[in-house]
Protein backbone atom coordinates (compact mmCIF):
# COMPACT_ATOMS: atom_id res chain seq x y z
CA UNK A 1 0.00 0.00 0.00
CA UNK A 2 1.20 3.59 -0.47
CA UNK A 3 1.24 6.91 1.42
CA UNK A 4 -1.17 8.03 -0.60
CA UNK A 5 -3.48 5.21 -0.07
CA UNK A 6 -2.63 5.52 3.63
CA UNK A 7 -3.49 9.06 3.00
CA UNK A 8 -6.59 8.44 1.21
CA UNK A 9 -8.03 5.61 3.89
CA UNK A 10 -7.23 8.04 6.83
CA UNK A 11 -9.06 10.68 5.38
CA UNK A 12 -12.35 8.33 4.99
CA UNK A 13 -11.90 7.27 8.44
CA UNK A 14 -11.90 10.84 9.29
CA UNK A 15 -14.91 11.42 7.06
CA UNK A 16 -17.02 8.44 8.06
CA UNK A 17 -16.15 9.76 12.22
CA UNK A 18 -17.55 12.76 11.62
CA UNK A 19 -20.53 11.93 9.33
CA UNK A 20 -21.66 9.43 12.70
CA UNK A 21 -20.76 12.66 14.65
CA UNK A 22 -23.16 14.73 12.67
CA UNK A 23 -25.97 12.00 12.79
CA UNK A 24 -25.62 12.05 16.71
CA UNK A 25 -25.50 15.22 16.81
CA UNK A 26 -28.48 15.69 14.41
CA UNK A 27 -30.34 13.13 16.80
CA UNK A 28 -29.64 16.00 20.01
CA UNK A 29 -30.61 18.84 17.94
CA UNK A 30 -34.32 17.05 16.84
CA UNK A 31 -34.71 16.19 20.46
CA UNK A 32 -33.77 19.47 22.27
CA UNK A 33 -35.81 21.72 19.65
CA UNK A 34 -38.80 19.18 19.93
CA UNK A 35 -39.23 20.13 23.71
CA UNK A 36 -38.83 24.07 23.38
CA UNK A 37 -41.51 25.51 23.95
CA UNK A 38 -41.08 28.77 22.01
CA UNK A 39 -41.29 32.29 23.68
CA UNK A 40 -44.57 34.96 22.85
CA UNK A 41 -44.30 37.07 19.66
CA UNK A 42 -44.99 40.30 21.51
CA UNK A 43 -41.26 39.42 23.12
CA UNK A 44 -39.63 38.59 19.70
CA UNK A 45 -40.34 41.55 17.23
CA UNK A 46 -42.63 44.85 17.33
CA UNK A 47 -46.54 45.11 17.18
CA UNK A 48 -47.33 45.48 13.20
CA UNK A 49 -48.64 48.88 13.69
CA UNK A 50 -44.86 50.22 13.71
CA UNK A 51 -44.15 48.42 10.47
CA UNK A 52 -46.97 49.86 8.91
CA UNK A 53 -46.29 52.95 10.25
CA UNK A 54 -42.91 53.04 8.54
CA UNK A 55 -44.64 51.46 5.54
CA UNK A 56 -46.95 54.95 5.45
CA UNK A 57 -44.41 57.03 5.65
CA UNK A 58 -42.24 55.50 3.07
CA UNK A 59 -45.44 55.39 1.16
CA UNK A 60 -46.38 58.66 1.77
CA UNK A 61 -42.56 60.17 0.98
CA UNK A 62 -42.82 58.06 -2.23
CA UNK A 63 -46.22 60.07 -3.42
CA UNK A 64 -45.39 63.33 -2.62
CA UNK A 65 -41.73 63.38 -3.40
CA UNK A 66 -41.09 60.82 -5.94
CA UNK A 67 -38.10 61.71 -7.10
CA UNK A 68 -36.49 62.05 -3.86
CA UNK A 69 -37.39 57.97 -3.55
CA UNK A 70 -35.96 57.31 -6.91
CA UNK A 71 -33.28 59.16 -6.51
CA UNK A 72 -31.89 56.92 -3.75
CA UNK A 73 -33.01 53.91 -5.54
CA UNK A 74 -31.01 55.08 -8.37
CA UNK A 75 -27.71 55.69 -6.19
CA UNK A 76 -27.75 52.14 -4.84
CA UNK A 77 -28.17 50.67 -8.24
CA UNK A 78 -25.60 53.15 -9.88
CA UNK A 79 -23.27 51.97 -7.16
CA UNK A 80 -23.95 48.33 -7.68
CA UNK A 81 -23.70 48.24 -11.00
CA UNK A 82 -20.21 50.31 -10.82
CA UNK A 83 -19.18 48.07 -7.67
CA UNK A 84 -19.67 44.63 -10.15
CA UNK A 85 -18.20 46.46 -13.33
CA UNK A 86 -14.99 47.03 -11.43
CA UNK A 87 -14.85 43.87 -10.07
CA UNK A 88 -15.56 41.74 -13.52
CA UNK A 89 -13.31 44.85 -15.25
CA UNK A 90 -10.27 43.39 -13.07
CA UNK A 91 -11.23 39.22 -13.36
CA UNK A 92 -11.17 40.22 -17.27
CA UNK A 93 -7.97 41.23 -17.20
CA UNK A 94 -6.75 38.63 -15.54
CA UNK A 95 -6.16 39.80 -12.48
CA UNK A 96 -7.41 38.03 -8.97
CA UNK A 97 -7.79 41.09 -7.08
CA UNK A 98 -10.03 43.06 -5.31
CA UNK A 99 -11.26 46.27 -6.78
CA UNK A 100 -10.57 49.75 -5.21
CA UNK A 101 -12.34 49.16 -1.43
CA UNK A 102 -13.39 52.73 0.34
CA UNK A 103 -16.19 51.39 2.64
CA UNK A 104 -15.55 52.18 6.28
CA UNK A 105 -12.88 50.06 8.61
CA UNK A 106 -15.46 47.69 10.54
CA UNK A 107 -13.50 45.03 12.94
CA UNK A 108 -16.39 42.10 11.78
CA UNK A 109 -14.19 42.26 8.01
CA UNK A 110 -10.78 42.02 9.95
CA UNK A 111 -9.70 38.64 8.28
CA UNK A 112 -7.05 39.97 5.25
CA UNK A 113 -9.29 37.94 2.78
CA UNK A 114 -12.28 40.80 2.83
CA UNK A 115 -9.62 42.93 1.21
CA UNK A 116 -7.52 40.50 -1.35
CA UNK A 117 -9.91 38.03 -2.31
CA UNK A 118 -11.90 39.51 -5.05
CA UNK A 119 -14.56 37.34 -4.26
CA UNK A 120 -15.00 37.97 -0.35
CA UNK A 121 -14.16 41.45 -1.30
CA UNK A 122 -17.44 41.74 -3.70
CA UNK A 123 -19.62 40.36 -1.44
CA UNK A 124 -18.65 42.68 1.57
CA UNK A 125 -18.66 45.75 -0.37
CA UNK A 126 -21.73 44.98 -1.69
CA UNK A 127 -22.95 44.85 2.09
CA UNK A 128 -21.77 47.95 2.84
CA UNK A 129 -23.81 49.47 0.01
CA UNK A 130 -26.96 48.09 1.29
CA UNK A 131 -26.27 48.94 4.90
CA UNK A 132 -25.80 52.20 3.81
CA UNK A 133 -29.19 52.31 1.57
CA UNK A 134 -31.57 51.16 4.65
CA UNK A 135 -29.39 53.49 6.87
CA UNK A 136 -30.07 56.17 4.36
CA UNK A 137 -34.19 55.15 4.10
CA UNK A 138 -34.85 54.60 7.70
CA UNK A 139 -33.04 58.27 8.39
CA UNK A 140 -35.15 60.02 5.73
CA UNK A 141 -38.64 58.57 6.38
CA UNK A 142 -41.16 61.55 7.73
CA UNK A 143 -44.16 61.35 10.16
CA UNK A 144 -42.65 59.26 12.17
CA UNK A 145 -43.18 60.10 16.12
CA UNK A 146 -39.71 59.87 17.85
CA UNK A 147 -40.27 56.79 19.51
CA UNK A 148 -41.44 55.08 15.97
CA UNK A 149 -38.53 56.23 14.79
CA UNK A 150 -35.94 54.86 17.72
CA UNK A 151 -38.01 51.68 17.19
CA UNK A 152 -37.58 51.85 13.33
CA UNK A 153 -34.04 52.52 13.41
CA UNK A 154 -32.99 50.07 16.18
CA UNK A 155 -35.21 47.04 14.46
CA UNK A 156 -33.56 47.92 11.00
CA UNK A 157 -30.35 47.96 13.08
CA UNK A 158 -31.05 44.39 14.22
CA UNK A 159 -31.97 43.17 10.29
CA UNK A 160 -28.59 45.21 8.92
CA UNK A 161 -26.46 43.19 11.23
CA UNK A 162 -28.17 39.96 11.29
CA UNK A 163 -27.36 40.05 7.29
CA UNK A 164 -23.85 40.53 7.69
CA UNK A 165 -22.22 38.35 5.46
CA UNK A 166 -19.59 37.32 8.51
CA UNK A 167 -22.63 35.59 10.15
CA UNK A 168 -22.51 32.90 6.97
CA UNK A 169 -20.16 30.16 6.99
CA UNK A 170 -20.34 30.56 2.63
CA UNK A 171 -19.22 33.55 2.85
CA UNK A 172 -16.96 33.96 5.77
CA UNK A 173 -13.29 33.44 5.15
CA UNK A 174 -12.19 33.00 8.63
CA UNK A 175 -14.77 30.21 9.13
CA UNK A 176 -13.75 28.68 5.76
CA UNK A 177 -10.55 28.58 6.62
CA UNK A 178 -10.50 26.78 9.50
CA UNK A 179 -12.70 23.88 8.43
CA UNK A 180 -10.23 23.21 5.78
CA UNK A 181 -7.52 23.45 8.61
CA UNK A 182 -9.18 20.99 10.57
CA UNK A 183 -10.61 18.95 8.10
CA UNK A 184 -14.33 20.14 8.94
CA UNK A 185 -13.38 19.10 13.05
CA UNK A 186 -14.17 23.13 13.98
CA UNK A 187 -17.85 22.90 12.25
CA UNK A 188 -18.16 19.61 14.00
CA UNK A 189 -16.86 21.38 17.40
CA UNK A 190 -18.63 24.71 16.59
CA UNK A 191 -22.41 22.05 15.57
CA UNK A 192 -21.77 20.42 19.39
CA UNK A 193 -21.53 24.07 20.78
CA UNK A 194 -24.30 24.83 19.59
CA UNK A 195 -26.49 22.39 20.91
CA UNK A 196 -25.35 22.29 24.08
CA UNK A 197 -26.07 25.87 24.40
CA UNK A 198 -29.33 25.06 23.52
CA UNK A 199 -29.54 21.91 25.81
CA UNK A 200 -28.64 24.42 28.20
CA UNK A 201 -31.58 26.39 27.99
CA UNK A 202 -34.53 24.15 27.10
CA UNK A 203 -33.88 25.30 23.21
CA UNK A 204 -33.84 28.83 23.35
CA UNK A 205 -30.64 30.44 21.52
CA UNK A 206 -28.41 31.79 24.58
CA UNK A 207 -24.59 31.93 23.07
CA UNK A 208 -22.65 31.15 25.83
CA UNK A 209 -20.30 33.74 26.71
CA UNK A 210 -17.52 32.39 29.08
CA UNK A 211 -16.19 28.73 30.08
CA UNK A 212 -18.75 28.21 33.39
CA UNK A 213 -16.12 25.32 34.07
CA UNK A 214 -13.53 27.32 34.87
CA UNK A 215 -15.04 29.23 37.57
CA UNK A 216 -16.55 28.35 40.84
CA UNK A 217 -18.30 30.57 42.99
CA UNK A 218 -16.34 30.94 46.67
CA UNK A 219 -13.52 29.54 44.84
CA UNK A 220 -12.00 31.62 42.33
CA UNK A 221 -14.20 34.27 42.31
CA UNK A 222 -16.74 35.96 45.12
CA UNK A 223 -13.88 35.38 47.63
CA UNK A 224 -13.61 38.24 50.51
CA UNK A 225 -13.92 36.28 53.48
CA UNK A 226 -16.58 36.88 55.59
CA UNK A 227 -19.89 35.51 56.87
CA UNK A 228 -23.43 35.40 56.53
CA UNK A 229 -25.05 37.41 59.23
CA UNK A 230 -28.62 37.60 58.20
CA UNK A 231 -31.24 35.88 56.23
CA UNK A 232 -35.15 36.47 55.21
CA UNK A 233 -37.04 35.76 51.91
CA UNK A 234 -35.79 38.48 49.81
CA UNK A 235 -31.84 38.45 50.71
CA UNK A 236 -28.90 37.02 53.11
CA UNK A 237 -26.78 39.60 55.06
CA UNK A 238 -23.06 39.15 54.44
CA UNK A 239 -20.33 41.13 56.62
CA UNK A 240 -16.96 40.45 55.26
CA UNK A 241 -13.86 40.61 57.89
CA UNK A 242 -12.02 43.18 58.59
CA UNK A 243 -8.12 43.68 57.24
CA UNK A 244 -7.10 46.86 59.38
CA UNK A 245 -7.00 46.94 63.04
CA UNK A 246 -9.46 49.84 63.29
CA UNK A 247 -12.51 50.90 61.16
CA UNK A 248 -14.39 54.15 60.57
CA UNK A 249 -17.43 54.27 63.07
CA UNK A 250 -20.63 54.36 60.43
CA UNK A 251 -20.80 51.11 58.15
CA UNK A 252 -21.24 50.82 54.75
CA UNK A 253 -24.02 49.01 53.12
CA UNK A 254 -24.24 47.88 49.96
CA UNK A 255 -27.04 46.79 47.65
CA UNK A 256 -26.30 45.01 44.52
CA UNK A 257 -28.86 45.02 41.47
CA UNK A 258 -31.31 41.74 41.99
CA UNK A 259 -30.63 41.26 37.87
CA UNK A 260 -27.53 39.70 38.54
CA UNK A 261 -25.09 38.49 41.14
CA UNK A 262 -23.71 40.69 44.13
CA UNK A 263 -19.90 39.25 43.07
CA UNK A 264 -19.50 41.94 40.17
CA UNK A 265 -18.07 43.80 43.21
CA UNK A 266 -15.63 40.55 44.15
CA UNK A 267 -14.71 38.95 40.58
CA UNK A 268 -11.33 38.33 41.37
CA UNK A 269 -8.83 40.02 44.29
CA UNK A 270 -7.22 42.45 42.00
CA UNK A 271 -10.47 43.82 41.09
CA UNK A 272 -12.89 43.15 44.37
CA UNK A 273 -14.39 47.07 45.25
CA UNK A 274 -15.22 44.51 48.45
CA UNK A 275 -11.75 43.84 49.35
CA UNK A 276 -10.89 47.41 48.82
CA UNK A 277 -13.25 49.24 50.42
CA UNK A 278 -12.54 46.97 53.79
CA UNK A 279 -8.90 47.37 52.98
CA UNK A 280 -9.56 51.07 53.42
CA UNK A 281 -10.57 50.50 56.91
CA UNK A 282 -14.70 50.36 56.47
CA UNK A 283 -16.90 47.74 57.59
CA UNK A 284 -18.84 46.58 54.71
CA UNK A 285 -22.48 45.20 53.66
CA UNK A 286 -23.15 43.25 50.89
CA UNK A 287 -27.26 42.17 50.58
CA UNK A 288 -26.76 39.47 48.53
CA UNK A 289 -30.20 39.16 47.06
CA UNK A 290 -32.30 35.45 46.48
CA UNK A 291 -32.98 34.05 42.56
CA UNK A 292 -36.81 34.38 42.65
CA UNK A 293 -39.37 31.73 41.74
CA UNK A 294 -42.40 31.49 40.97
CA UNK A 295 -43.72 31.20 44.82
CA UNK A 296 -42.38 35.32 44.67
CA UNK A 297 -44.67 36.45 41.85
CA UNK A 298 -46.95 38.81 44.06
CA UNK A 299 -43.89 40.46 45.60
CA UNK A 300 -43.77 43.69 44.61
CA UNK A 301 -41.14 46.86 44.67
CA UNK A 302 -43.33 47.70 48.28
CA UNK A 303 -41.47 44.61 49.37
CA UNK A 304 -37.99 45.10 48.31
CA UNK A 305 -37.99 48.40 50.20
CA UNK A 306 -39.53 47.30 53.34
CA UNK A 307 -38.08 43.22 53.48
CA UNK A 308 -35.01 44.14 51.50
CA UNK A 309 -33.87 48.14 51.74
CA UNK A 310 -35.18 48.85 55.51
CA UNK A 311 -34.66 45.43 57.27
CA UNK A 312 -31.01 45.19 55.78
CA UNK A 313 -30.44 49.11 57.24
CA UNK A 314 -32.09 47.78 60.65
CA UNK A 315 -29.90 44.46 61.17
CA UNK A 316 -26.91 46.51 59.88
CA UNK A 317 -27.29 49.28 62.65
CA UNK A 318 -27.98 46.52 65.21
CA UNK A 319 -24.88 44.58 64.65
CA UNK A 320 -22.24 47.75 64.10
CA UNK A 321 -24.33 49.36 67.13
CA UNK A 322 -24.65 52.39 64.85
CA UNK A 323 -27.66 54.87 64.42
CA UNK A 324 -26.53 55.57 61.07
CA UNK A 325 -25.09 54.02 57.68
CA UNK A 326 -23.82 54.72 54.52
CA UNK A 327 -25.26 53.41 51.82
CA UNK A 328 -24.85 52.23 48.10
CA UNK A 329 -27.46 51.28 45.17
CA UNK A 330 -26.01 49.95 41.80
CA UNK A 331 -28.21 50.48 38.75
CA UNK A 332 -32.07 49.04 39.71
CA UNK A 333 -30.78 48.92 43.35
CA UNK A 334 -29.79 52.91 43.37
CA UNK A 335 -33.33 53.60 41.65
CA UNK A 336 -34.76 51.75 45.08
CA UNK A 337 -32.42 53.13 47.32
CA UNK A 338 -34.00 56.67 46.34
CA UNK A 339 -37.26 55.06 46.79
CA UNK A 340 -36.14 54.27 50.04
CA UNK A 341 -34.49 57.11 50.92
CA UNK A 342 -37.82 59.53 50.13
CA UNK A 343 -39.86 56.95 52.05
CA UNK A 344 -37.79 57.38 55.48
CA UNK A 345 -37.96 60.95 54.74
CA UNK A 346 -41.97 60.91 54.90
CA UNK A 347 -41.47 58.50 58.39
CA UNK A 348 -38.91 60.60 59.60
CA UNK A 349 -36.20 57.96 59.56
CA UNK A 350 -32.35 59.53 59.91
CA UNK A 351 -30.72 55.92 59.31
CA UNK A 352 -29.16 56.70 56.18
CA UNK A 353 -26.36 59.02 56.54
CA UNK A 354 -25.01 59.59 53.34
CA UNK A 355 -25.99 57.09 49.92
CA UNK A 356 -23.94 56.81 46.59
CA UNK A 357 -25.43 55.64 43.77
CA UNK A 358 -23.57 53.88 41.18
CA UNK A 359 -24.74 54.23 37.48
CA UNK A 360 -28.44 54.95 38.70
CA UNK A 361 -31.48 56.34 36.86
CA UNK A 362 -34.51 58.31 38.16
CA UNK A 363 -35.68 60.39 35.76
CA UNK A 364 -36.75 58.05 32.58
CA UNK A 365 -37.98 60.66 30.27
CA UNK A 366 -35.16 59.92 27.65
CA UNK A 367 -34.95 56.12 27.82
CA UNK A 368 -32.40 55.51 25.23
CA UNK A 369 -31.85 52.77 23.98
CA UNK A 370 -34.35 50.95 25.62
CA UNK A 371 -37.19 52.77 24.34
CA UNK A 372 -37.69 50.33 21.78
CA UNK A 373 -38.50 47.71 24.82
CA UNK A 374 -40.01 50.25 26.73
CA UNK A 375 -43.21 50.69 24.46
CA UNK A 376 -46.85 48.65 25.00
CA UNK A 377 -46.07 46.27 23.13
CA UNK A 378 -43.43 44.40 24.23
CA UNK A 379 -44.44 45.54 28.33
CA UNK A 380 -47.78 44.04 26.82
CA UNK A 381 -46.14 40.51 26.17
CA UNK A 382 -43.56 41.05 29.29
CA UNK A 383 -47.36 41.34 31.84
CA UNK A 384 -48.52 38.06 29.51
CA UNK A 385 -45.22 36.05 30.35
CA UNK A 386 -45.71 37.02 33.97
CA UNK A 387 -49.09 35.84 34.13
CA UNK A 388 -47.93 32.35 32.75
CA UNK A 389 -43.98 32.01 34.72
CA UNK A 390 -45.00 34.11 37.95
CA UNK A 391 -41.77 36.01 37.23
CA UNK A 392 -39.84 37.65 34.12
CA UNK A 393 -37.20 35.32 33.27
CA UNK A 394 -33.51 36.02 33.32
CA UNK A 395 -32.95 34.89 29.83
CA UNK A 396 -35.16 37.20 28.63
CA UNK A 397 -33.38 40.48 30.08
CA UNK A 398 -30.18 38.98 29.32
CA UNK A 399 -31.08 38.48 25.88
CA UNK A 400 -32.29 42.10 25.21
CA UNK A 401 -29.31 43.40 26.90
CA UNK A 402 -27.44 41.60 24.57
CA UNK A 403 -29.00 42.62 21.09
CA UNK A 404 -27.98 45.91 22.25
CA UNK A 405 -25.12 45.24 20.94
CA UNK A 406 -25.14 42.41 19.21
CA UNK A 407 -22.35 41.98 17.03
CA UNK A 408 -20.23 42.02 20.78
CA UNK A 409 -22.71 40.08 22.26
CA UNK A 410 -24.66 37.55 19.88
CA UNK A 411 -22.73 37.55 16.54
CA UNK A 412 -19.36 37.99 17.35
CA UNK A 413 -19.75 35.16 20.19
CA UNK A 414 -21.85 32.94 18.15
CA UNK A 415 -19.29 33.07 14.83
CA UNK A 416 -16.58 31.71 16.93
CA UNK A 417 -18.62 29.54 18.97
CA UNK A 418 -20.13 27.44 16.44
CA UNK A 419 -18.53 28.80 12.89
CA UNK A 420 -15.21 28.54 14.35
CA UNK A 421 -15.65 25.59 16.89
CA UNK A 422 -13.86 27.42 19.14
CA UNK A 423 -14.65 26.83 23.50
CA UNK A 424 -15.65 30.40 25.11
CA UNK A 425 -13.07 32.22 27.20
CA UNK A 426 -12.37 31.66 31.23
CA UNK A 427 -13.61 35.25 31.36
CA UNK A 428 -14.53 36.37 34.95
CA UNK A 429 -16.60 39.28 33.88
CA UNK A 430 -18.73 37.27 31.11
CA UNK A 431 -19.32 34.62 33.19
CA UNK A 432 -21.21 36.75 35.68
CA UNK A 433 -22.74 38.49 32.95
CA UNK A 434 -24.29 34.88 32.68
CA UNK A 435 -25.45 34.28 35.89
CA UNK A 436 -28.65 36.30 36.05
CA UNK A 437 -31.51 36.06 38.00
CA UNK A 438 -35.11 36.69 37.56
CA UNK A 439 -37.73 39.09 38.40
CA UNK A 440 -40.57 39.06 40.54
CA UNK A 441 -43.56 38.98 38.56
CA UNK A 442 -45.52 42.03 40.49
CA UNK A 443 -42.01 43.92 41.23
CA UNK A 444 -41.32 43.56 37.36
CA UNK A 445 -44.56 44.88 36.22
CA UNK A 446 -44.60 48.26 38.88
CA UNK A 447 -41.05 48.90 37.77
CA UNK A 448 -41.76 48.64 33.64
CA UNK A 449 -44.79 50.43 34.25
CA UNK A 450 -44.80 53.20 36.97
CA UNK A 451 -41.41 54.08 37.04
CA UNK A 452 -39.92 53.44 33.28
CA UNK A 453 -42.91 54.24 31.60
CA UNK A 454 -44.92 56.83 33.94
CA UNK A 455 -41.93 58.43 35.49
CA UNK A 456 -44.43 58.61 38.15
CA UNK A 457 -40.94 58.91 40.57
CA UNK A 458 -40.49 62.23 39.13
CA UNK A 459 -43.72 63.63 37.36
CA UNK A 460 -47.00 63.14 40.06
CA UNK A 461 -45.15 61.26 42.50
CA UNK A 462 -45.35 57.16 42.85
CA UNK A 463 -47.77 55.37 45.56
CA UNK A 464 -45.46 52.50 47.25
CA UNK A 465 -45.67 51.37 51.19
CA UNK A 466 -48.38 53.44 51.73
CA UNK A 467 -46.86 56.74 51.00
CA UNK A 468 -46.50 58.85 47.41
CA UNK A 469 -42.92 59.16 46.70
CA UNK A 470 -41.60 61.89 45.07
CA UNK A 471 -37.33 62.35 44.08
CA UNK A 472 -37.69 66.00 45.62
CA UNK A 473 -37.74 64.14 49.23
CA UNK A 474 -34.45 62.53 48.51
CA UNK A 475 -32.61 65.12 51.08
CA UNK A 476 -29.46 63.03 52.27
CA UNK A 477 -25.87 64.04 51.01
CA UNK A 478 -25.34 61.89 47.90
CA UNK A 479 -22.64 61.15 45.33
CA UNK A 480 -23.66 59.43 41.69
CA UNK A 481 -21.21 57.49 39.71
CA UNK A 482 -21.96 57.07 36.45
CA UNK A 483 -19.84 56.00 33.20
CA UNK A 484 -18.86 58.00 30.02
CA UNK A 485 -19.58 55.55 27.77
CA UNK A 486 -22.60 53.00 29.28
CA UNK A 487 -25.36 52.28 26.95
CA UNK A 488 -27.60 51.21 30.22
CA UNK A 489 -27.59 54.18 32.35
CA UNK A 490 -26.32 56.90 30.04
CA UNK A 491 -24.75 59.12 32.30
CA UNK A 492 -26.41 62.67 31.36
CA UNK A 493 -29.66 61.00 32.03
CA UNK A 494 -28.56 59.95 35.33
CA UNK A 495 -27.29 63.62 35.93
CA UNK A 496 -31.06 64.72 35.24
CA UNK A 497 -32.29 62.57 37.64
CA UNK A 498 -29.41 63.65 40.34
CA UNK A 499 -30.32 67.26 40.05
CA UNK A 500 -34.03 66.64 40.35
CA UNK A 501 -33.01 65.33 43.93
CA UNK A 502 -33.31 67.89 46.98
CA UNK A 503 -30.11 67.18 48.60
CA UNK A 504 -27.85 69.76 49.75
CA UNK A 505 -24.33 67.90 49.81
CA UNK A 506 -23.85 66.44 46.37
CA UNK A 507 -21.06 65.00 44.30
CA UNK A 508 -21.28 63.75 40.58
CA UNK A 509 -18.52 61.56 38.92
CA UNK A 510 -17.81 60.63 35.41
CA UNK A 511 -15.73 57.52 34.96
CA UNK A 512 -14.73 56.79 31.54
CA UNK A 513 -15.65 53.53 30.06
CA UNK A 514 -19.04 51.42 30.63
CA UNK A 515 -21.69 50.56 33.12
CA UNK A 516 -19.66 47.36 34.45
CA UNK A 517 -15.70 48.57 33.58
CA UNK A 518 -15.61 52.18 34.73
CA UNK A 519 -17.69 50.83 37.96
CA UNK A 520 -15.09 48.03 38.25
CA UNK A 521 -12.03 49.98 37.89
CA UNK A 522 -9.25 49.67 40.91
CA UNK A 523 -6.50 52.13 41.12
CA UNK A 524 -3.58 49.41 40.65
CA UNK A 525 -4.99 49.05 37.19
CA UNK A 526 -4.07 52.48 35.83
CA UNK A 527 -6.65 52.17 33.19
CA UNK A 528 -9.72 54.37 33.37
CA UNK A 529 -9.92 58.12 34.33
CA UNK A 530 -12.87 60.59 35.70
CA UNK A 531 -14.30 63.62 35.26
CA UNK A 532 -15.17 65.83 38.26
CA UNK A 533 -16.63 69.44 38.38
CA UNK A 534 -18.44 70.90 41.73
CA UNK A 535 -20.61 73.27 39.60
CA UNK A 536 -24.06 71.03 39.12
CA UNK A 537 -26.42 74.00 38.28
CA UNK A 538 -26.68 73.71 34.91
CA UNK A 539 -27.26 70.98 32.12
CA UNK A 540 -25.24 67.82 31.41
CA UNK A 541 -23.39 69.38 29.01
CA UNK A 542 -22.36 72.37 30.85
CA UNK A 543 -21.25 70.18 33.14
CA UNK A 544 -19.07 68.05 31.47
CA UNK A 545 -17.38 71.62 29.41
CA UNK A 546 -16.50 72.66 32.80
CA UNK A 547 -15.02 68.98 34.13
CA UNK A 548 -11.51 68.03 34.72
CA UNK A 549 -10.16 65.10 33.66
CA UNK A 550 -8.32 63.12 36.39
CA UNK A 551 -5.52 60.47 35.51
CA UNK A 552 -6.72 56.96 36.98
CA UNK A 553 -9.79 55.33 39.15
CA UNK A 554 -12.30 57.56 40.71
CA UNK A 555 -12.19 55.12 44.06
CA UNK A 556 -10.03 56.94 46.08
CA UNK A 557 -11.57 60.41 44.91
CA UNK A 558 -14.70 58.42 46.00
CA UNK A 559 -12.91 56.88 49.31
CA UNK A 560 -12.15 60.78 50.19
CA UNK A 561 -16.15 61.70 50.24
CA UNK A 562 -17.18 59.02 51.76
CA UNK A 563 -14.72 59.02 54.45
CA UNK A 564 -15.59 62.45 55.61
CA UNK A 565 -18.84 61.02 56.63
CA UNK A 566 -18.08 58.06 58.20
CA UNK A 567 -17.08 58.72 61.59
CA UNK A 568 -14.14 58.31 63.92
CA UNK A 569 -11.72 55.75 63.87
CA UNK A 570 -12.50 52.28 66.13
CA UNK A 571 -11.66 48.96 66.99
CA UNK A 572 -12.21 46.68 64.04
CA UNK A 573 -15.57 45.28 63.62
CA UNK A 574 -15.62 40.69 63.30
CA UNK A 575 -18.68 39.45 62.08
CA UNK A 576 -22.00 39.12 63.55
CA UNK A 577 -22.68 39.89 67.19
CA UNK A 578 -24.74 38.54 70.47
CA UNK A 579 -27.49 38.31 68.56
CA UNK A 580 -26.87 37.75 65.03
CA UNK A 581 -25.24 34.22 64.77
CA UNK A 582 -22.78 33.33 61.66
CA UNK A 583 -25.25 31.53 59.63
CA UNK A 584 -21.84 30.53 57.31
CA UNK A 585 -19.37 31.84 55.28
CA UNK A 586 -19.61 33.96 52.26
CA UNK A 587 -20.21 33.95 49.54
CA UNK A 588 -23.61 32.29 51.61
CA UNK A 589 -25.87 30.08 49.72
CA UNK A 590 -28.41 32.83 47.71
CA UNK A 591 -25.75 33.55 45.68
CA UNK A 592 -25.38 30.22 44.49
CA UNK A 593 -28.90 29.24 42.88
CA UNK A 594 -29.01 29.54 39.21
CA UNK A 595 -31.31 30.81 36.45
CA UNK A 596 -32.81 28.33 33.76
CA UNK A 597 -35.16 28.84 30.93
Amino acid sequence: MTTKDTTSDSNLDQLNQNLAKVEALSNRLTEVMGHRKPLRSELNAPEAGLLANAAAAYWSAMTDNPGKVLESQLELWSKSVKHFVEAQHLLMQGKFAAPQDDTPTDRRFSHPMWQTNPYFNFIKQQYMLNKQAVESAVNELEGLSVKERQRVEYFSKQIIDMMAPTNFLGTNPAALERAMETDGQSLIDGLENLIDDLEANNGELLVKLADEDAFEIGRNIATAPGKVVYRNRMFELLQFSPSTETVHDVPLLIFPPWINKYYILDLKEENSMIRWAVNQGYTVFMVSWINPDRSYADVGMADYIEEGFLTAIEQVKEISNQKQVNAVGYCIAGTTLHLTLALMKKRGDKSVKSATFFTTLTDFVDQGEFTPFLQNDFIDGIDREIEDEGILRSFIMQRTFSFLRSNDLVYGPAIKSYMMGEAPPAFDLLYWNGDGSGLPGKMAHEYLRRLCQDNAFVNEGVEFCGERLHISDVTVPICSVTCETDHIARWKDCYVGFQETKSRSKAFIVSQSGHIAGIVNPPSKKKYGHYLNEDLKGSADDWMAGATFHEGSWWPQWDTWLSSRSGKQVPARVPGDSTHEVLGDAPGAYVLTRSTC
